[in-house]
């Protein structure tokens, strides 16, 4: 099973080089120095880690991309009852990209 920070290395290895950080207007790419609304973003992979003993472990590693490709990055939430507001609505605003994968909405509910 991948950890956290193999599939952050291995992404970084994919080029999604930046990091996220999230503000209450939108996702700050860190490295690029930009704030992006969550819908000027893409959805290229979601990969979802849950806590076996502790559920303050929870998290979900998002790839992101700008919509022209030439800004990706990941970007990493908490879920569960003890999500903060700010991320539960940064992640329901985001598109997925992904076909037949359905949106990302549902996902901090």
């Amino acid at each position: 099973m991948e950890t956290l920070s193999e599939a952050i290395d291995r992404l970084r290895c994919a080029d999604y080089r930046d990091s996220f950080r999230p503000e209450a207007q939108g996702l700050r790419a860190l490295a690029a120095r930009r704030l992006y609304a969550p819908e000027e973003l893409v959805v290229d992979e979601v990969v979802r880690f849950e806590g076996p003993t502790d559920p303050g472990d929870e998290a979900i590693l998002f790839a992101l991309r700008s919509r022209d490709g030439a800004m990706r990055g990941t970007y990493t939430a908490g879920y569960g009852s003890s999500v903060d507001p700010i991320n539960a609505d940064l992640v329901r605003r985001l598109p997925n990209s992904r076909a037949g994968r359905g949106g990302t909405g549902g996902v901090l509910r």
